[in-house]
């Protein structure tokens, strides 16, 4: 067969630098993920003890402020208006606790 001298081999093609560049920022946009994704999952455990703490606040305060407010009441003989007084009260405590530790904990 008789050689054919367009037939002679040709560069290899290179790849476009468009592409590489896309594969770089793909890689990093990868990377970042993974971190932002790695970062989430770890702040499961915290949920739990967060949650926790809140119930806590959100049931302690209101029953020592019934239990305070009780005992007031019983002593100065004014039930159940100190009672009551101390329930909202606390109840109020609980809320302004919990709004802090949310804003601690984000910060």
């Amino acid at each position: 067969m008789a050689h054919d001298p367009n037939d002679a081999p040709k560069p290899p093609v290179t790849e476009d630098p468009a592409l590489d560049s896309l594969e770089a920022r793909l890689a990093a946009a990868r990377k970042t993920e993974d971190a932002r994704l790695a970062q989430d999952h770890a702040k499961y455990p915290e949920a739990a003890g967060l949650g926790l703490s809140v119930i806590s606040t959100m049931i302690g305060y209101p029953l020592g402020g019934i239990i305070i407010g009780f005992a007031i009441d019983q002593w100065l003989d004014t039930t159940p208006w100190v009672t009551i007084g101390l329930m909202f009260t606390a109840f109020v405590g609980a809320f302004l606790q919990v709004i802090r530790s949310n804003q601690n904990r984000n910060s």
